[in-house]
């Protein structure tokens, strides 16, 4: 319903992709609203803003991009809001949680910025892995280090130095 693989540029960031030792950053997948409500708690999804049906099976069809085209992911790395660890899960399965990827829009969590940053970077610059990793994480993070805006779902696909590679929006 969501997406097909149709453009040309799609096809050739598929090759980007599967030259492996990638950043692939993905927003979450869609959760209608912004932020999160006042009683929000990390360990208490009922409390978060969750996806939705469509961002479920935006979920399901984004890891069978990765599936149907036959490109290799090493690991995921999952923010620990609900919402994304339900898009690592649906579309990859195996995920881990790192705190780095946490969301920082709402001014509770807005003085966490620099050191997720820092420790986010800090992971990457540490990588010694060659393979693609992936990265569920939010909006804020993504334009926090590329310095671009992501809609739902959306792939932004960057080499180890954190330059922008590619984008894939309709998989």
């Amino acid at each position: 319903m969501f997406y097909s693989l149709s453009s040309n540029a799609n096809s050739d960031y598929l090759e980007v992709l599967k030259q492996n030792n990638k950043l692939i950053f993905i927003r979450h997948a869609l959760a209608p609203g912004n932020g999160d409500p006042d009683n929000f708690d990390i360990f208490d999804c009922s409390t978060q803003r969750n996806l939705n049906g469509v961002g479920r099976e935006q979920s399901i069809e984004l890891g069978n991009f990765f599936d149907t085209n036959n490109i290799s992911i090493d690991l995921v790395l999952s923010s620990e809001w609900c919402r994304c660890k339900e898009t690592a899960n649906l579309a990859f399965q195996k995920f881990e949680t790192f705190d780095a990827l946490n969301s920082f829009y709402d001014s509770k969590f807005y003085k966490n910025k620099e050191s997720q940053l820092e420790k986010l970077i800090n992971f990457i610059n540490n990588l010694e892995n060659e393979g693609n990793i992936v990265f569920v994480t939010h909006y804020v993070v993504i334009a926090a280090i590329f310095g671009q805006a992501v809609t739902s779902g959306e792939i932004l696909i960057a080499d180890r130095n954190l330059n922008v590679v590619g984008r894939i929006k309709d998989y």
